[in-house]
């Protein structure tokens, strides 16, 4: 499209302990956008880092004024220093991507084509192969995705962070006010004209994933709360069931007392009250995690905090 071949295209990288090798991800992405002459910028946001990372941004971003450098007051979460970048972004399209180039850079000018050609509004990467995951980790993915496509009917099997956004698609985004965000769902949410182009997981250039079981966990949990109240449909279906099969059972009983067979023991009640107390325990705890969310998302607390912002060569803030 005519109005998209001299936009400015938005590079977001969320940064948490990437010291050791940022300055050479920029270098090498910088180097593919400048030989397919791509009007580019950096948002580079720090997470809360306990490295030399800001360190580093601070200095490419003094020099480099197409690079932006924020950094969060503390630690906040990957998916909070995405929604961070979108909203520091001031291109006509943003290209979400790891810092770890796991995410291969040789596709952004592929994306860009894509949305300057066809006139997508979306073109996500979606994952060929997950890469050198565990075969607990792929399981855990694989069920999780499964899990969220029945609930929810989006679909989110192999894919990424790894996206370009037209600026409509960044608005519709940053008008979404929960506080706690799930960018792939989100993402998916929004519809829009979209396009993939499939990838494969390249090597980390340096270190270990950040994110734990327990982190993975936690964001599953959320994403899935945030998108289907399947859950809580699941807690009133066990209900019914087991009036029903109360009924059956106390039919039982009643008949076997009238004819005079009642069995002595408390083996039966016994596991039906171990049973049905272990239900109760997960069904408090399912509306438990929906309650968390709604107090959440009442006391109205911003997803992130800056401390620190360079851009154009000059310190904000």
């Amino acid at each position: 499209m005519a109005g998209r071949e001299q936009a400015l295209i938005s590079i977001i990288m969320p940064i948490y302990n990437e010291g050791g090798h940022i300055i050479n991800t920029i270098g090498t992405v910088e180097q593919i956008l400048d030989k397919h002459s791509i009007r580019h910028e950096f948002v580079l946001v720090d997470d809360g880092s306990k490295d030399d990372s800001w360190k580093k941004l601070f200095s490419m971003a003094k020099e480099n004024t197409a690079v932006t450098a924020v950094r969060l007051s503390r630690n906040f979460g990957k998916e909070a220093a995405l929604f961070a970048g979108l909203e520091h972004a001031s291109g006509d399209a943003v290209i979400v991507m790891d810092a770890d180039l796991q995410d291969p850079p040789e596709l952004i000018p592929e994306f860009v084509q894509l949305w300057k050609s066809e006139g997508c509004d979306v073109v996500e990467g979606v994952k060929s192969s997950r890469g050198r995951e565990g075969l607990l980790y792929k399981l855990c993915a694989k069920s999780f995705y499964q899990i969220l496509l029945k609930a929810t009917g989006i679909d989110l099997r192999n894919a990424s962070d790894y996206k370009l956004l037209d600026r409509k698609v960044v608005e519709a985004l940053l008008l979404m006010p929960e506080k706690i965000t799930f960018f792939r769902g989100m993402s998916a949410w929004v519809g829009f004209e979209r396009r993939q182009v499939p990838f494969e997981v390249q090597k980390r250039v340096m270190g270990t994933s950040k994110w734990s079981f327990r982190r993975l966990a936690r964001l599953a949990v959320y994403a899935i709360t945030s998108y289907t109240s399947a859950p809580l449909q699941l807690i009133t279906a066990f209900g019914g069931i087991m009036f029903l099969f109360s009924v059956v059972l106390g039919i039982q009983t009643l008949v076997r007392y009238l004819t005079g067979n009642a069995m002595e023991g408390f083996t039966t009640v016994i596991l039906l009250l171990l049973f049905i107390g272990s239900m109760l325990m997960i069904s408090l705890g399912i509306i438990g995690l929906y309650l968390t969310k709604i107090y959440h998302e009442l006391k109205g607390r911003p997803r992130y905090l800056v401390s620190k912002k360079i851009k154009d060569g000059e310190e904000q803030c």
